[in-house]
């Protein structure tokens, strides 16, 4: 068979295997990569997973990714009894610690991201590029004057030593800035300047409802890096009553590794873990449409 130039007609069989090992030469590499970056980030999360629901003799006796006897339920019930219970006072600490900064850092962040992006002033392009240089700054090296910032205004060892320094992310302050500049169209603005509206009532009614998709971002990603804080606790806290739940758990590790006969906590210390990370899950599920789209619109510049 030919067809109307008089060139042989090639097989539909013949060109769909064609095209089923081009598809497979080009994307083969890229989807084993992306597998194996799955399979590395979800194999602590699935070993995890497993091991709360061994008892101490089962995690040491088993092989990690294989159940053994099922002590879920008593594994959590021993978590919660654990020194009187403060395993629920550190998460309330922690969730006071992460809402409130969370929101805090959120809001500045889009306020200051707007303001960059839809007014001139001078120095602006200074202190911006001054606030995206601080992203450079390893945030360990800025613990040790914090606290002593803290100390000198007797701050320290209070909620408010962490939360604090948490309000401010620089991180946030430039996406929301790039954000800004494609979500909130300058002809939006200049309409509602000449019907009379204010900057502040341009920003709270108009602007921020349009910035909803990057404040979502900011908030989840500050929730993320409060609830895991580890180091700022560790310098600004001394008192059990004010750790959040990553000093707590640190420390009932500490305990299950001394020796002594105490290693009957590895069982509890697993758990507590488990159970710490469901908020951070839920919350990426139920903010996931919002996020999502604010990486996207804030990535690319129009």
């Amino acid at each position: 068979m030919s067809d109307r130039t008089g060139a042989p007609a090639v097989p539909a069989r013949a060109v769909s295997r064609w095209v089923k090992r081009s598809w497979l030469r080009t994307h083969s590499v890229p989807t084993l990569f992306m597998l194996a970056f799955l399979g590395y980030f979800l194999l602590p999360l699935v070993w995890l997973l497993i091991a709360a629901t061994k008892s101490n003799d089962d995690l040491f006796s088993t092989f990690g990714l294989s159940f053994g006897a099922f002590h879920f339920f008593q594994n959590v019930r021993d978590v919660l009894a654990r020194d009187h219970g403060d395993y629920l006072l550190w998460m309330r600490n922690t969730v006071l610690y992460s809402v409130t900064s969370a929101g805090g850092a959120a809001l500045l962040a889009t306020a200051a991201g707007f303001g960059f992006a839809k007014f001139r002033f001078r120095g602006k392009e200074a202190a911006f590029w001054l606030i995206l240089g601080s992203v450079m700054v390893p945030q360990t090296s800025l613990a040790i004057p914090t606290y002593l910032m803290f100390a000198s205004l007797g701050l320290a060892n209070t909620p408010l030593s962490i939360i604090a320094p948490s309000l401010i992310s620089p991180v946030g302050i430039c996406l929301m800035r790039v954000y800004a500049e494609d979500a909130v169209p300058d002809s939006l603005i200049e309409a509602a300047r000449i019907d009379g509206a204010g900057e502040f009532r341009i920003y709270r009614q108009i602007a921020f409802r349009l910035l909803v998709p990057g404040f979502i971002t900011v908030l989840l990603f500050t929730f993320v890096q409060t609830w895991n804080n580890y180091f700022l606790p560790l310098v600004m806290l001394s008192e059990p009553k004010w750790y959040p739940v990553t000093i707590g758990l640190a420390q009932w590790n500490g305990a299950a590794t001394s020796g002594g006969g105490s290693e009957l906590l590895f069982s509890i210390v697993i758990t507590g873990a488990l159970i710490a990370i469901v908020p951070l899950i839920a919350a990426f599920l139920a903010l996931q449409r919002y996020w999502q789209t604010g990486l996207a619109t804030g990535s690319v510049k129009g």
